[in-house]
């Protein structure tokens, strides 16, 4: 048995602001995948997917339970198919940003909720915004709190405009440049970052007031710049709109930055070669990189992993 397949995704812009209502723009990355499978002869990652999808079976009983209106799973199914060994196989890297968690999620939803959205239906606002409600609580298992924006990603496979909470739509994105020298690339720090430490630096920065300043006046401000320009496909005001973005990040969340980056951060900004930003909560995992000249950006980065996931 093999279910069908849930991509990763990259959440653009918007990471921690999209928590205090700014912009976000979150793509499908299909480079990694995974499907819910069960095997003859699971490995030990099998075995351990499968014992946590037995909690994750005891956690959605207890959701529908607290929450009858929100959602119903077909939960006997559900738990007769973990018995039976179900686990996520998945080539989705957990703990880099990409949305592990988010597949698992969408995949769980796609096979076993009753009176399902499906998208093949004419997704109207309020549809989306069910979805994404349904998805927050369900990951909410893995994260502590969650947007529920990477299983939508994942389970509609198309990039998603995060207007504020209460307004998300399909996003149409500028079409890649196959010859072009610009990119948006991963950076794999070499690090399992881990999202609900990072939350909770977080919200504690949040107590204070000038913090929150920043966030709003500087944080918010470049990121729905960048989501503007990025749409129109305005790339030279993108590119200076990323620069003050990485600029803020690293001078406010240097928590979420692995210090092992912080100069490699900086060194980006003073040569105009890349700029870095967070990929998901950060403390680990991927990168997420911008760059005018990829050829240049390899050569500065030399001795680092990159992957292009989108050309100008």
């Amino acid at each position: 048995m093999k279910g069908p397949l849930f991509y990763s995704k990259i959440l653009l812009f918007g990471e921690y602001g999209i928590i205090k209502d700014s912009k976000g723009l979150s793509i499908p990355y299909n480079f990694y995948k995974g499907a819910l499978k069960v095997d003859e002869n699971p490995d030990e990652t099998a075995i351990k997917s499968n014992e946590s999808l037995g909690r994750f079976a005891e956690y959605l009983q207890q959701l529908q339970e607290d929450q009858p209106e929100l959602v119903q799973f077909d939960i006997e199914t559900l738990k007769a198919d973990i018995s039976k060994g179900m686990y996520f196989d998945s080539t989705i890297p957990q703990g880099y940003g990409v949305g592990s968690s988010g597949a698992l999620v969408a995949s769980i939803y796609d096979k076993y909720a009753s009176d399902k959205i499906t998208i093949l239906e004419n997704l109207t606002r309020e549809k989306l915004l069910t979805l994404k409600q349904v998805f927050a609580q369900m990951e909410s298992f893995f994260h502590g709190k969650s947007s529920g924006l990477d299983p939508l990603n994942s389970y509609l496979s198309l990039p998603i405009l995060i207007n504020s909470k209460d307004d998300i739509e399909p996003a149409g994105i500028p079409s890649q440049t196959v010859d072009g020298k610009g990119a948006v690339f991963l950076l794999d720090s070499g690090i399992v970052g881990e999202t609900a430490p990072m939350i909770n630096i977080f919200m504690e920065s949040m107590k204070q007031e000038g913090f929150r300043k920043m966030l709003k006046n500087q944080f918010v401000k470049h990121t729905d710049a960048c989501i503007d320009d990025f749409l129109k496909g305005d790339v030279k005001s993108l590119f200076g709109n990323v620069k003050q973005l990485s600029k803020t990040v690293l001078r406010n969340f240097k928590p979420m930055i692995p210090a092992s980056f912080h100069d490699l951060w900086k060194q980006g900004i003073d040569t105009n070669d890349y700029y870095l930003k967070l990929c998901g909560s950060g403390g680990g995992g991927y990168i997420l990189g911008f760059t005018e000249d990829i050829d240049k950006a390899r050569k500065s980065l030399d001795g680092h992993k990159l992957e292009v996931v989108y050309n100008f």
